[in-house]
């Protein structure tokens, strides 16, 4: 049997490798892996390269450059249409549906989860897609010589014109919300894992299961340990846990990663009160 590195020491190897070279779907399955260590990754893994080759296997009889349209339309012919992947309302009150075994499972979960299947499945056939960082909603853009198509995994793949994604920004952000460039910013892959654990990281501290929302922030930091604001959540989760010489550690992290001048002071400040309570 060949031996398989223990999830959490291959999110740390992703954190060490550039966006260029990080697999979005292989690391989201190490990420479940974590909530999951007894399943095995394998047939998730082959699920993923089937959707990647009947993505390209629907373009495959056009010759030259595939055309945008043509782009997404076989994604979504193969991921929502052929497999039946779409979001459901449910699924926001459920921490399994950030999990991208659970969904492969249930063919269903939250708007990041679904978009990493197609964010997975357009990079593996060689087209240019990111997640974008749009307020409130995870979307997804495509981009070629032709110009930029943003679409809803979530709703099946409908795509969004700009009137709609200011008609949606509004519904988001209040009625006086107006779209912007940032609006169309694509979300690096890593910010599109991160994005994917902050959901569950969240809805584990709402339901004051601590001890879980820090594993969870540990997956984080071992896939962007270079993150200052991240080792400061965690150093705070530690000291609300009463783990005082790992919450220092922490926080040294932090402020070894720089971060903003106020971030460094609340840092310090509660690294000052720490150490003071270990004397």
């Amino acid at each position: 049997m060949i031996h398989q590195p223990a999830p959490i020491a291959e999110l740390e190897a992703a954190g060490r490798i550039s966006e260029d070279a990080l697999d979005i779907g292989d690391v989201a399955l190490a990420l479940a892996a974590v909530a999951n260590p007894e399943a095995r990754r394998e047939p998730y893994r082959r699920h993923l390269e089937k959707l990647s080759a009947e993505v390209a296997a629907y373009v495959g009889s056009h010759r030259g450059p595939v055309p945008l349209l043509l782009r997404h339309e076989a994604l979504v012919q193969v991921i929502h249409k052929r497999y039946g992947y779409v979001g459901t309302e449910d699924c926001f009150d459920d921490i399994e549906a950030a999990n991208l075994m659970r969904v492969i499972d249930r063919r269903g979960g939250l708007p990041v989860a679904i978009g990493i299947l197609y964010l997975h499945a357009a990079r593996h056939v060689g087209w240019p897609a990111a997640g974008v960082d749009f307020p409130g909603r995870f979307l997804i853009r495509l981009d070629s010589d032709e110009g930029r198509l943003i679409f809803d995994a979530f709703e099946g793949g409908a795509t969004l014109t700009a009137p709609d994604l200011r008609k949606l920004l509004k519904a988001m952000a209040g009625p006086n919300a107006e779209l912007k460039p940032m609006h169309y910013r694509k979300a690096s892959p890593r910010a599109v894992l991160l994005r994917l654990q902050n959901n569950i990281k969240i809805r584990q501290l709402g339901a004051q299961r601590l001890g879980a929302a820090l594993k969870t922030l540990e997956t984080m930091v071992a896939l962007a340990p270079n993150d200052a604001a991240l080792w400061s959540e965690v150093g705070a989760l530690h000291a609300r846990l009463d783990q005082i010489p790992a919450a220092i550690a922490a926080l040294e992290e932090c402020l070894r990663h720089s971060g903003t001048e106020q971030a460094r002071y609340q840092a310090s400040t509660l690294l000052q009160e720490l150490r003071s309570r270990l004397h």
